[in-house]
């Protein structure tokens, strides 16, 4: 529809600078819209089979799913033979052709959109071009990175000299292993600082029971090892042949899966020379009812399929120079216990109960390793679960994260990063329901029903559902959202109080008598409030439910003295009396909200405009109740305090366009800094409480700025934190527990999964009036 604009008749020059002004911004907008600072991607690419091209497109997946209107990922394909190309290729590389090098050069050059050249470089793919690349990376006049998918150890002079060159031609360099960052620097002399270290991207699984998949291919009752990758000889497939026998003799339903095509370069030169030896191996060994081919190069999806139907992963390389193997990755990634030869890569990772090391080709080693494993179903577990600890962290979201970062630093902030939203995934809180409510905690993204239930975990889980059943109108939204109302009137004792701690035996725990519950209570009474503020769109016996328990949960508010529980308190009380407006609500906001204001009173000074000495857990719900206050009320003391406080927290928690809430490490104590070393500890709840509050202050006062540091805390989920690693899970729809100084708590509970949702939802219903707002806006009418 065409922006409509009625001209009053005297034709004004103040109506005419208007018009002026509103095309002049269209313009504007459209015109920033159009060109984005390009990358270069100088790889081997799909159709090509080849590890290095399915890593650059999983890499480039990565970079556009992660961030938007950041920059332009182009390819130029390394090639060497006469592949079919699709639009994603822009350029081409004819690798063997000396003239090719410098034509490239050329017209990267004269691309002004073109910031940053990165090179993946494997020394095969150039091999005999060497003096060609060399003079390519010295004609770049662009920014550039060289990743090495190979770093050799004990260089001659020659290969010194050459690998010298190529870097100081560039302005970084990507090494996927510390052990190869650690050789570039003291065998090639590269300096400390223009190595940047990256492992190689693996992909988040859901971690599918592996029965389903047994079922799926028809290995239902055996005990599956396997190993997938291009076919050569350098995979030593034989060593597990050879070790077959001897397994067989413990375990006569394994079966060895061989999965993969052989290499592009090997049919070229021998045909299938080395998988006919296999076979021939197999039938002298009498291993035909033990080993399946699967001679494809499969599509991901199904490679990780087998990959999570695996027992134990076999990786039996004989070139102790590997750096690093994406098949290894994989593997880990979905959760299969590896046993491996010693290259770098795997003496990295495999450490600390992650897997099992063999001797190059040793196959009597290699059957005793995977007869113990086989005996220990447990050990087999904890290898799996310390993998992916290991595994979870090298995500390909995470690689992406780490490259944009250096793509910044690289071309001097010339990009600018935007992270692109997750869509709103609900998957994994409904994995987490069980029928008598949400369980509380997970082991990664496995429901640990010995953990048992809280109240705290339900009442959130309730507004989670209520905000998406707003926003989306799915009327199976009302299923949960009447199981965790049921779980809240279960937790409502006869003295007016809720209990919070219930074990899987739905038993209330002693832990309820050991603990303060006020917060808890509060909980209960915001979630309450909240269902009753969307009454007209739920079940009129709902509703009625949901009146009768929040009225009968006031005749103990008046008890309530921790901060956060009246806050709690006032935003559900606020909440109930949006719909159900009656002097008692109003009571009620103002006689907790009077007691804010004392406590606020009595601890601010001029350097600290707080309501206690220090600032502790929760703390965006103080301010945010003081607002409510004012919203119910109409009383300006409320309004002043709430927005003097908030504005006092923000500049504690955000610094250089990052939030770092108070750490669970240590509070910040009035007459204390902020101490820059204090990190870790951070978790998604109090992230999700400070949105929902910069999202409130922000549709009360319109300030900008709310709206700028609601979008940075969300990015927090999404990488932009001091680990520069996601908190969010796209895979599962979880969220992890914890940001820890040097690592993520990778299990996905509850009250961390129920807190991006939140966060997420509140995002949404933001951009949705943003979105009507901007949409009025376009219907101009001037009168």
């Amino acid at each position: 529809m065409r922006n409509k604009l009625t001209i009053p008749k005297n034709n004004s020059k103040s109506v005419q600078q208007l018009i002026k002004n509103v095309l002049s911004r269209k313009n504007s907008i459209q015109t920033k819209q159009i060109k984005l600072p390009k990358i270069l991607m100088v790889t081997t690419f799909p159709p090509r089979e080849c590890g290095i091209a399915t890593y650059s497109q999983d890499l480039v997946k990565s970079l556009n799913t992660k961030f938007k209107r950041s920059f332009d990922i182009k390819i130029c394909a390394l090639e060497n033979g006469n592949h079919c190309y699709g639009n994603d290729v822009d350029y081409i590389l004819q690798t063997n052709n000396p003239i090719s090098y410098l034509k490239l050069a050329d017209e990267i050059n004269s691309d002004d959109a073109i910031h940053l050249v990165l090179i993946q470089h494997e020394f095969g793919l150039f091999k005999n071009n060497e003096n060609e690349l060399l003079q390519f990376l010295n004609a770049l006049k662009k920014s550039s990175l060289i990743a090495f998918h190979t770093v050799l150890p004990e260089p001659n002079l020659e290969l010194q000299q050459n690998v010298s060159n190529m870097t100081n031609a560039v302005d970084g360099v990507i090494a996927m292993t510390n052990s190869s960052a650690t050789i570039l620097k003291n065998d090639y002399l590269i300096p400390k600082d223009k190595i940047s270290v990256i492992p190689h991207g693996t992909h988040l699984v859901e971690h599918t029971n592996k029965e389903i998949f047994k079922k799926k291919y028809n290995l239902l009752g055996r005990k599956v090892l396997s190993t997938f990758g291009l076919l050569s000889s350098g995979k030593s497939i034989e060593t597990t042949l050879e070790a077959l026998p001897t397994i067989i003799e413990k375990n006569p339903e394994i079966i060895f899966l061989i999965i993969g095509k052989t290499h592009p370069s090997v049919i070229k030169e021998e045909g299938e020379k080395y998988r006919n030896m296999l076979e021939e191996k197999i039938r002298a060994l009498q291993l035909q009812n033990n080993v399946r081919f699967v001679n494809e190069y499969l599509a991901l999806p199904d490679l990780l399929k087998y990959l999570q139907l695996t027992d134990i992963y076999l990786f039996t390389s004989k070139d102790p120079n590997q750096a690093v193997s994406g098949t290894f990755s994989y593997a880990m990634s979905c959760g299969c216990p590896i046993i491996s030869t010693p290259i770098p890569h795997a003496c990295e990772v495999l450490k600390i109960g992650t897997g099992i090391i063999i001797d190059f080709e040793n196959a009597k080693q290699l059957a005793k390793e995977v007869n113990y494993l086989l005996d220990n179903k447990q050990l087999r577990k904890n290898i799996s679960l310390n993998g992916l600890h290991q595994m979870i962290p090298t995500s390909w979201e995470n690689s992406a994260i780490a490259h944009a970062k250096l793509f910044e630093f690289i071309t001097e902030e010339g990009i600018s990063l935007h992270y692109r939203i997750p869509e709103i995934n609900l998957n994994h809180l409904k994995k987490m329901t069980a029928n008598f409510g949400v369980i509380q905690f997970s082991v990664i993204n496995k429901p640990d029903i010995n953990s048992g239930f809280t109240l705290d975990d339900n009442a959130r889980a309730l507004i989670v559902m209520c905000q998406h059943y707003q926003l989306s109108k799915d009327t199976t939204d009302v299923e949960l959202i009447h199981k965790y109302f049921n779980f809240i009137e279960y937790c409502f004792q006869e003295d007016g109080c809720f209990l919070n701690y219930i074990n899987e035996k739905k038993e209330f725990t002693n832990q309820n008598y050991q603990t303060n519950l006020e917060d808890s209570n509060g909980r209960a009474i915001w979630a309450l409030g909240y269902l009753l503020s969307i009454a007209d769109l739920l079940p009129t016996e709902l509703v009625e439910k949901a009146k009768k328990l929040i009225k009968n949960s006031f005749l103990n508010v008046s008890k309530i003295h921790s901060t956060r529980a009246m806050a709690f308190t006032i935003k559900g009380v606020y909440y109930y009396n949006l719909k159900n407006k009656t002097p008692e609500n109003v009571f009620i906001i103002k006689e907790l909200a009077d007691r804010m204001v004392q406590m606020y009173k009595h601890e601010e000074d001029k350097n600290w405009q707080w309501f206690e000495s220090y600032l502790t857990y929760a703390n965006s719900v103080l301010p945010e109740a003081l607002l409510f206050a004012w919203l119910a009320t109409g009383e300006t003391k409320y309004k002043t305090i709430a927005q003097i406080s908030f504005d006092f927290l923000m500049s504690k928690i955000f610094k250089n366009k990052k939030i770092n809430v108070v750490s669970n490490k240590g509070w910040l104590y009035n007459g204390e800094e902020t101490d820059p070393n204090k990190i870790g500890g951070e978790q998604p709840i109090d992230v999700a409480y400070t949105i929902l509050a910069l999202n409130e202050f922000y549709t009360v006062f319109k300030d900008e700025e709310y709206k700028q540091k609601m979008k940075i805390a969300f990015s927090w989920f999404l990488g932009n934190n001091h680990l520069h690693q996601i908190i969010y899970n796209p895979c599962t729809g979880g969220c992890y527990d914890g940001l820890e100084d040097t690592y993520i708590n990778l299990n996905q509970g509850a009250e961390s999964t129920i807190s991006y949702l939140m966060s997420r939802l509140t995002i949404e219903k933001s951009w949705l009036k943003s979105k009507t707002r901007k949409n009025q806006r376009k219907n101009i009418i001037i009168k």
